[in-house]
């Protein structure tokens, strides 16, 4: 009798991320993409890990070659409490929690914090990881109304708080993903204080935040009401993707429970890369590499801001972000992004439609395009090839109508 596999539930709820799909197009020979979320493989600092490499293994290497705290490496869970003062944020190391990218840490929370028919609040739009993270604990989204600087006060001011009670809202104050908008102090404490007012927890996820271009952004949400928030963070995104390290900063009564949902998922992120990081970073090398970065990434936000005014059609909507990696696109009515995407990519370019990043009531007149991963000559390209597959699309359709 052949074996028949029940799956559960849940996992009927997960999905494959277009983002990572629409990346297996972008291998192709000659695609110019602008749509993954990737950082510049330029700003990867190779000597500096290289070197660390070699401390470690030749200083440590029983130790970071073995089986290590869940908690993480203590040296570094102490220059994480130390780096977020500078967010206006006090917390103790015994706070921190070393994750496997920040991506783990949005798929602890859904554990730790959702129930099937229990309300989350996000953002419109928001980070499609999140929503994949969150989905396979069935909660039940709930959308908050947005605007340029983020979601709006009286919307947190009017989540329902009774039984089962809203979870908790998923927030990206600096440069969101993907829009790139970034909240002002203002709207900060309003939204803070809203959601304090109902009693509903705060999920700050903060990836982007040293991308700041001119200024730095203000103080986190989680400076403003501590035991209310739990903060994300990662290294992905000024040292390396690929060694996958974040962090989560709780409040002392979340912690355990994190922690043991941590265990459960695969003991410890690696101690090697831990202690390879902390080798890299431990004497201030971010304060000298972070700079550059802004500095090479600015310059792209600037050529791909010069080459949507020059090449898109009239009635495209976007705001040059202040940080961060990308561009949020409103197509002019009667274009669907995401019925576009395999023309673009015949044309040779790639970007990412919004749809996917609503969790409900899906926009089809949104894109995403990253900046960061070309040279400005390649963007000022891929944006003029977009512009004319636009214009030809929206005279198409002028065609059509009676």
């Amino acid at each position: 009798m052949s074996t028949v596999w029940t799956q559960a539930r849940r996992a009927a709820r997960m999905n494959p991320s277009i983002i990572r799909e629409i990346l297996k197009v972008t291998e192709k020979p000659g695609i110019l993409s602008m749509a993954g979320g990737l950082p510049s493989a330029d700003t990867f600092p190779v000597d500096a890990l290289k070197a660390a490499c070699d401390r470690v293994l030749s200083q440590n290497p029983r130790e970071a070659l073995q089986y290590a705290a869940s908690e993480g490496f203590a040296p570094l869970r102490d220059w994480v409490a130390q780096r977020v003062a500078s967010l206006g944020m006090k917390v103790k190391p015994e706070q921190v929690l070393i994750t496997s990218g920040s991506q783990q840490g949005l798929d602890l929370v859904g554990k730790v914090l959702c129930d099937a028919g229990a309300p989350v609040a996000v953002e419109t739009p928001t980070y499609l990881g999140a929503l994949q993270a969150f989905t396979p604990y069935e909660p039940l989204f709930t959308s908050l109304a947005s605007d340029a600087q983020g979601p709006l006060p009286e919307a947190l001011a009017a989540l329902p708080h009774d039984a089962p009670g809203t979870r908790f809202a998923y927030l990206l104050p600096n440069y969101q993903n993907p829009t790139g908008r970034v909240m002002t102090a203002a709207r900060r404490e309003a939204v803070v204080e809203a959601a304090r007012r109902v009693g509903v927890p705060i999920v700050e996820d903060n990836p982007y935040g040293d991308l700041w271009f001119d200024q730095p952004p203000p103080a986190a949400l989680s400076s403003l009401w501590p035991e209310g928030s739990l903060y994300l963070g990662s290294f992905s995104k000024v040292l390396t993707p690929g060694f996958r390290l974040g962090y989560v900063i709780a409040p002392p009564e979340l912690y355990p429970k994190l922690l043991q949902a941590k265990q459960a998922a695969d003991l410890h992120t690696p101690g090697f890369n831990q202690r390879v990081v902390y080798e890299v970073i431990r004497d201030g090398f971010l304060e000298a590499h972070i700079p550059s970065i802004r500095a090479r990434y600015k310059a792209n936000r600037d050529a791909m801001a010069t080459a949507l005014s020059s090449h898109l059609p009239a009635g495209c909507e976007w705001q040059a972000p202040e940080g961060g990696m990308f561009f949020w696109i409103r197509l002019p009515t009667g274009l669907d992004a995401m019925a576009l995407l395999p023309q673009a990519v015949d044309a040779g370019i790639a970007y990412v439609p919004g749809a996917a990043f609503y969790a409900q009531q899906p926009d089809a007149r949104t894109l995403r395009l990253s900046f960061v991963t070309l040279t400005p000559e390649l963007i000022g390209e891929g944006v003029d090839k977009l512009g004319r597959l636009l214009r030809a699309t929206l005279n198409a359709v002028q065609e059509r109508a009676p």
